[in-house]
């Protein structure tokens, strides 16, 4: 099997073909052997999401994709407004869709959802000692807070009911977090 010492294309040139909150590219990038290729993504100013954990359970909100076609359960999560830091983006998003504020928001991982045709950063949160308020979803938002213990979130989970990648992962990381007493 071969191996390559440098991993890195070059960017060329680049034409942004659609800019708002999230902006499409296409660049023409230099390739390891020197060929020429198109690379269409997405550009993304990153977002954060948060586990709110309340005892032996935790909150995901209830919201319909359009992308996917259903009505899906996640944790609260947005897209960073500009200039805001991604802690700060994990506060708003957690009042705004849950309406609830967090006594310790800790930072335990980011990733890259999709790097084959996206630049998104997502952060991930726990949110501990939780009080309510109200929430203020965005007017084009519709959202129903679900209270759900750890054990039967893990189930919905295995069956396919629990089916978003950021969720996913904060469940497996609590999980793993709590066997080994590393939280």
């Amino acid at each position: 099997m071969k191996h390559y010492s440098k991993l890195k294309e070059t960017k060329i040139s680049g034409k942004t073909l659609f800019k708002g909150i999230v902006g499409v590219k296409l660049d023409t990038v230099r390739l390891v052997n020197g060929h020429n290729a198109t690379r269409l993504y997405l550009d993304h100013r990153g977002a954060s999401g948060v586990l709110p954990v309340e005892e032996d359970f935790i909150y995901l909100v209830q919201q319909y994709r359009y992308p996917v076609g259903k009505v899906t359960l996640e944790i609260p999560a947005g897209k960073r407004e500009k200039g805001q830091t991604f802690l700060s983006c994990a506060r708003a998003e957690l009042k705004q869709e849950t309406g609830m504020r967090a006594k310790s928001l800790k930072h335990v991982l980011k990733f890259n959802p999709t790097n084959a045709f996206s630049s998104e950063e997502l952060h991930l949160y726990v949110a501990t000692g939780l009080t309510r308020g109200k929430d203020c979803p965005d007017e084009d938002e519709f959202i129903n807070l679900q209270k759900i213990p750890f054990a039967k979130a893990y189930k919905m989970m295995e069956k396919g009911e629990i089916c978003d990648a950021k969720t996913i992962i904060m469940l497996q990381w609590w999980q793993l977090h709590q066997r080994t007493g590393h939280f």
